[in-house]
C-alpha cells in the first residue's frame, strides 16, 4: 500500500510538471475534445447514457476496450473507426508527454 500511495504522489507530481508544457496543453485538450465528442455521439446516435458512453470512449482511447459493447448503426461503426484511429494517438501522446514529465521534472533529480 505506501507503495502505490508513493507512486501515485510521484505521478501526480510529474502530472502538475507537465501541465506547464505546451504541447501536454494541447494534447489534453485534444484527448477532452475527443472524449467529450464521442461521449455526445454515443449518447444520440446509439442511445447509450452519459455515463456509459463515457466510460466507454475512456476504454477505447486508453486501448483497454469495452467487452459488452459495440456499435449496432453503420454510422456508429464509421465514427467509432475514426474515434479509435484518431484518439488513440492524441491519448498515447499525451501519456508519453506525462512519462517525459515524470523524467524530466527537476523535483525528482538527486
Amino acid at each position: 500500500m505506501l507503495s502505490f500511495i508513493l507512486t501515485l504522489k510521484r505521478t501526480l507530481k510529474g502530472f502538475r510538471y507537465a501541465l506547464k508544457l505546451k504541447n501536454f496543453q494541447i494534447l489534453g485538450s485534444l484527448v477532452i475534445i475527443m472524449l467529450a465528442s464521442g461521449t455526445l455521439f454515443y449518447v444520440k446516435q446509439e442511445g447509450l447514457e452519459p455515463l456509459d458512453a463515457l466510460y466507454f470512449c475512456v476504454a477505447t482511447l486508453s486501448t483497454v476496450g469495452h467487452p459488452s459493447f459495440e456499435p449496432v448503426t453503420t454510422l456508429g461503426k464509421w465514427f467509432t473507426i475514426f474515434f479509435i484511429i484518431s484518439g488513440t494517438g492524441l491519448f498515447i501522446g499525451m501519456a508519453g508527454y506525462l512519462a517525459y514529465a515524470l523524467i524530466k521534472n527537476p523535483r525528482f533529480e538527486k
